[in-house]
């Protein structure tokens, strides 16, 4: 009777899982303009956090939602992110600011989701990691100093103030390696406090119809008292609300997308390797395999069969195309980050801003499923 049991619940999260997948899902072009895309906002109401340009903002409005407004610390990223996203709502201040506010509207206390990107470089896997955690810095004119590996528990309180119906946090995935294993037990713990049921996923924004091989770890919390009907065994002793997150769309390569166009070119350092480096090979391998002392870890040439590596903020580093030694063009950017080919960028370098957004088509997908699954059905 135990068997037949098991392999019943087996055949329910199978059958479940195969329709979730089977249905027919909104698709997303990374090919996009603000001034030529209706967003419909009827699917609830949003709130951003560590806001940035707006890349999660954009996300959720392409999905449907009704993005109130946001909470940003840096004054350049704030001007870029009203000028684009004309928010109702904006607050330039340090979230440890802005969470012990007593004159919030209203409106964020009835809000469908909470999103939020905590600075993560402090678990990134190219920075100094655990030498860092702890140390408070300061990063960007304007901004204050913040110990950033304690942000991500500011924005948890910040949601068990408003508590909103779900929490959606995107982060580095380094925050799943090594000792930065302790902050994820910890982040669980004070989401469960906080009154939800929290899991996570490492996603691919290359496997969501986006051109960028981004992984990052989201955080997705629904509160407690809305998680009934969706709950089944994650394991023999916890519960947790079903959430199918599985995306395997088609990856984009170069080749698709190539405006053709060329950045700036290549500084002297970096382009006395171009001819020794392979289409898909960073410089530090190329080095290696030819016995050479190891540098430039972050500088790597272009496959045009495949898409491209994360994006990263750092405008003296990343990637670089196969054909001329020239760095990317910005088109090719916006496109890769899946970000509007309209974007106002104002005087701040595309690079950067792309690399500290999370790509819009992105929050997309993830919102689109949470909608589906979740808040239509609450």
């Amino acid at each position: 009777m135990q068997t037949f049991f098991k392999l019943f619940s087996k055949f329910l999260q199978c059958d479940c899982f195969c329709y979730i997948c089977c249905m027919e899902e909104k698709t997303y072009n990374y090919r996009w303009r603000l001034s030529e895309t209706h967003f419909t906002k009827d699917k609830g109401k949003v709130f951003s956090c560590f806001a940035c340009g707006g890349g999660s903002t954009m996300g959720y409005k392409l999905a449907g939602f009704d993005v109130l407004g946001c909470n940003e610390i840096d004054p350049k990223m704030m001007k870029a992110y009203k000028i684009n996203n004309n928010p109702k709502y904006s607050f330039l201040e340090p979230i440890q600011t802005f969470k012990d506010r007593n004159d919030l509207p209203e409106e964020l206390y009835n809000l469908d989701i909470l999103d939020g990107s905590p600075p993560c470089s402090s678990f990134s896997m190219v920075g100094n990691r655990e030498k860092d955690w702890g140390k408070e810095k300061k990063f960007k004119e304007g901004q204050a100093k913040q110990v950033l590996d304690t942000l991500f528990f500011d924005f948890i309180d910040l949601a068990k103030k408003l508590q909103p119906k779900v929490v959606i946090a995107e982060n580095v995935k380094g925050l799943l390696l090594g000792a930065a294993k302790s902050y994820v037990r910890e982040i669980y713990r004070e989401f469960d406090k906080a009154g939800y049921y929290c899991q996570h996923w490492l996603l691919n924004a290359s496997k969501m119809g986006i051109p960028q091989r981004r992984e990052r770890v989201f955080f997705i919390a629904l509160r407690k008292d809305l998680a009934g009907p969706f709950l089944q065994h994650k394991d023999f002793f916890t519960y947790a609300p079903e959430l199918n997150l599985v995306f395997n769309d088609k990856e984009i390569p170069f080749k698709d997308f190539d405006s053709g166009l060329y950045g700036k070119k290549l500084s002297p350092y970096v382009y006395k390797y171009f001819e020794l480096v392979k289409p898909g090979e960073s410089v530090c391998n190329a080095l290696r395999r030819k016995g050479h002392k190891e540098t430039l870890f972050s500088y790597a040439k272009v496959n045009p069969n495949n898409p491209l590596k994360t994006i990263t903020a750092n405008n003296d580093s990343g990637e670089f195309r196969h054909d001329f030694p020239y760095y990317l063009h910005n088109d090719d950017i916006v496109l890769g980050g899946s970000f509007p080919f309209d974007y106002n960028f104002l005087n701040l370098k595309v690079k950067y801003l792309i690399g500290m957004s999370v790509p819009p088509v992105m929050t997309a997908r993830i919102s689109q499923r949470v909608y589906d699954q979740w808040l239509s059905k609450i």
